[in-house]
């Protein structure tokens, strides 16, 4: 009776591993995704955590920093790529694709300004058009026997590519909370910036970059289009590390351009050069020194 038994739980447990698996093929089957060998929704209906409420009360001290993420070093190469979404992507998406998308759908707000004033408020397509590009190119017209006949300018447009979206600005608010006496800090805006091109007569073609929109980061749609989104993570394909967490773990290297001052103006107004970088790195040095300077031993 025991060896009966035995044998029917081998046999029941054999069939429920291969309808297990058989019901894993037919999911897959039906989803069209032969990509992955496990089902992977840990995103699907992710929302963003909101920020602590924080009273006016136990703010003692606040600076206002300006700094600026150089997609092209290579710490931060995870908000450049991948540049092309029609290709090979693994499912990713780069930071630009995903604010762009989002914003054209309706489901995000760009402003023109960091002050983000409701009368700021920009419209995507707009935008988009202001965005164009356009060179000026000669066309020359031959005849049968091959010698030059005519030659006429023809403008070309060139619509917005993301893959020339290079850096990222950012506002943040430094602040110390009389709760715990710590110093903290609050993402308020970022914005993209474009390596926009164009011709300037006869001094020829010349790129400026340009802010394309501020997005607010206190806005919980966008940190719920940013939670969504996954970025690569060097050490680990599996690792759920989206944009959102990115910013809150201040996973990125950067440098100071502007902090709040009686001028209202950023480093590049008064300093160029190496002068500005000490500058910078003066700035950041202000800042961390600051909560360690409120205690006495």
């Amino acid at each position: 009776m025991k060896k009966v038994l035995f044998c029917l739980s081998i046999f029941l447990f054999a069939c429920g591993i291969y309808s297990a698996n058989a019901q894993s093929i037919i999911e897959a089957d039906e989803d069209h995704n032969f990509n992955d060998f496990y089902k992977k929704d840990q995103v699907v209906g992710r929302e963003a955590m909101p920020y602590a409420y924080l009273r006016e009360a136990d703010v003692v001290w606040e600076h206002l920093i300006w700094r600026t993420i150089d997609f092209r070093e290579k710490f931060n190469q995870f908000f450049y790529f991948p540049t092309d979404p029609t290709k090979d992507t693994q499912g990713r998406k780069n930071l630009c694709n995903v604010l762009m998308e989002a914003w054209e759908r309706g489901d995000i707000e760009g402003y023109e300004t960091d002050d983000m004033f409701s009368s700021n408020i920009l419209d995507y397509s707009t935008r988009m058009s202001q965005m164009t590009k356009t060179d000026t190119m000669i066309v020359y017209e031959y005849d049968e026997y091959g010698d030059e006949t005519a030659s006429h300018a023809q403008v070309i447009a060139e619509n917005f590519k993301p893959a020339e979206v290079y850096s990222l600005k950012m506002k943040e608010a430094w602040y110390i909370d009389k709760q715990d006496t710590r110093q903290k800090v609050r993402i308020l805006a970022i914005a993209l910036v474009y390596n926009f091109c164009r011709e300037r007569g006869e001094d020829g073609r010349q790129c400026d970059p340009v802010e394309i929109c501020w997005f607010p980061m206190n806005d919980m749609r966008v940190r719920n289009v940013l939670v969504k989104a996954l970025a690569y993570d060097e050490h680990n394909d599996h690792a759920e590390r989206s944009y959102d967490d990115i910013f809150i773990d201040r996973y990125f290297d950067s440098f100071c351009t502007r902090e709040s001052n009686v001028m209202n103006r950023s480093i590049s107004n008064y300093l160029t050069g190496t002068d500005a970088i000490l500058e910078s790195q003066r700035i950041e040095d202000e800042i961390w020194n600051i909560e360690s300077d409120m205690w006495e031993y």
